[in-house]
């Protein structure tokens, strides 16, 4: 195979816009799709007659596929080209929401979900990595950062678009609305990105890996979904809770005797990766258990319409856009120790503080204060976090570190959207009855807060600060302008967010 260089772009080019807005357009749709489903929960259970068990598996379907085939997403884009990949998974990702869309019931749309998931897994790893390969060193960061801010933006701006489009129209349409978006990314995608490939790649492709990480994901996700209403004595739980084993141990396995491993494990033989990856699962997991369950208990417990719990989430945008720019140049002058660790534990005050929200309708005493604490702590924390872990390997294998991040936040989110409700003793049809949705709810928000906070210390412990590199005198900052450089909202992958300018380059 031909290696393919791509031309090395400045940020301030015409090619190089171009190319962070196709990116930004392109793997945005696929992270918004997350923050808009969430919205629509309430209405599609209803719509539907569904328990809580088919509004999970609604999510956890396309979570489960995204993160079983990130890690073969991002090999593929190393290996044929990350433009080709990442324009055939925004082909797949329109067609499989044109039929989520179409969804006559539920076990249908949680089948197009996970051909959704399988889409996502193509498109998510690539962008980032296309940014990585196209830019010159020096404007990387400022690329990156532009790119993780405006798709932070529309991922915030996810609950309002899919509160907007389930009163003036339908929950299909939030689904719908991916397809024209999808066919201008295609459009553009092939006009303006630069081809691109990892020159060491070699060997085939480990399908052996992909199909252990989807059995393991598989089982696990059914066993924690299930159980409750099945019993963890059944045969059908017990029977996923073996198959889940069995895919982990074959996928550890395998993954240290292959040739050319999906996970190469010695990618986390590099402390500060391994560090910031076990973080992102801790964190990310805890953010996800939570906002899962938020728009839902807006609704249904404290009597918001979809619109309105949209409208609730706008502050988390404007406390981004604010913060998480400085957060960013912060981390990159004085390491990011101190932010990973303080940002996790004021995100898990904020998730504790949303007990009040099922208190009374009353926004600004009972919802804006936990929404701002909240806001605060993921605007610290998310930038420093994603930028550590991509700043611990070389730039060469931006695909497989990229997919790892994203990955790793997904598999944690999957776990606690599969965990938390019962725990929190939300069961059968618990969510359509406010009183007992809203006590489990608060149980869920304090186990969510609480593995927040655990993930600072973890933080506390094991990142550790880089050497300072001396800087010449008048040397700027990563790009800070028209707020660009905002992380997403918590349900988002990991890799939607901020990098700065400890980007390593070569």
């Amino acid at each position: 195979m031909t290696t393919v260089d791509p031309p090395v772009l400045a940020y301030s080019s015409a090619p190089g816009r171009w190319v962070v807005a196709i990116t930004v357009l392109g793997s945005g749709i696929a992270a918004l799709d997350a923050t808009v489903v969430n919205i629509a929960l309430p209405t599609i259970g209803r719509d539907f007659h569904t328990g809580i068990a088919a509004l999970q598996w609604v999510m956890t379907s396309y979570i489960l596929t995204l993160a079983a085939f990130l890690l073969i997403g991002g090999s593929l884009g190393d290996r044929f080209g990350r433009r080709r990949v990442y324009l055939l998974g925004i082909v797949w990702f329109a067609l499989a929401s044109a039929a989520c869309g179409f969804a006559p019931n539920a076990d249908f749309l949680i089948s197009t979900r996970v051909l959704q998931g399988i889409g996502g897994a193509l498109l998510t790893p690539g962008s980032l990595a296309i940014l990585e390969a196209s830019f010159a060193p020096a404007d990387r960061a400022r690329a990156i950062g532009a790119w993780s801010g405006l798709g932070g933006v529309a991922i915030a701006a996810g609950p309002l678009i899919g509160g907007y489009l389930i009163a003036a129209a339908s929950w299909r349409w939030i689904f719908f609305i991916n397809v024209p978006i999808a066919a201008v990314v295609v459009a553009l995608g092939a006009r303006h990105i630069p081809e691109s490939r990892d020159p060491s790649t070699a060997g085939r492709l480990d399908y052996a890996g992909a199909l252990a990480a989807v059995v393991f994901l598989s089982g696990t996700t059914f066993a924690f979904i299930e159980a409750p209403t099945l019993g963890w004595t059944s045969p059908a739980v017990l029977t996923m809770v073996a198959l889940g084993v069995a895919g982990l141990v074959a996928f550890g396995i395998r993954e240290q005797r292959a040739a050319a491993p999906m996970l190469p494990l010695s990618i986390f033989a590099e402390r500060q990766f391994a560090a910031a990856s076990a973080v992102t699962f801790i964190v990310y997991g805890a953010l996800t258990g939570a906002t899962f369950l938020l728009p839902v208990v807006l609704q249904v417990s404290a009597g918001y319409s979809p619109l309105a719990s949209g409208l609730a989430l706008v502050p988390l945008t404007v406390i981004m856009l604010a913060l998480s720019a400085r957060s960013g140049r912060l981390a990159t002058q004085i390491g990011p120790r101190l932010q990973l660790t303080a940002g996790p534990v004021i995100a898990g005050v904020g998730l504790a503080m949303l007990t009040f929200s099922t208190s009374g309708p009353g926004y600004a005493v009972h919802v804006l204060p936990a929404i701002v604490v909240f806001g605060v702590g993921i605007a610290i924390t998310v930038a420093p976090l994603t930028a550590t872990a991509m700043s611990s390997v070389p730039a060469e294998h931006a695909g497989i570190a990229s997919a790892v991040n994203n990955d790793l936040s997904r598999f944690g989110g999957l776990l606690a959207v599969a965990i938390l409700p019962a725990l929190a003793g939300i069961t059968g049809q618990a969510y359509l009855h406010p009183a007992a949705l809203a006590a489990g709810f608060r149980t869920a928000v304090f186990i969510s807060g609480g593995l927040c906070a655990a993930g600072g210390l973890l933080a506390a412990v094991t990142i550790t600060n880089p050497p300072r590199e001396p800087q010449p005198a008048g040397t700027p900052g990563p790009c800070l302008h028209c707020a660009l450089e905002a992380p997403p909202l918590t349900i988002a992958p990991a890799g939607f967010a901020e990098a700065s300018s400890t980007v390593r380059s070569e």
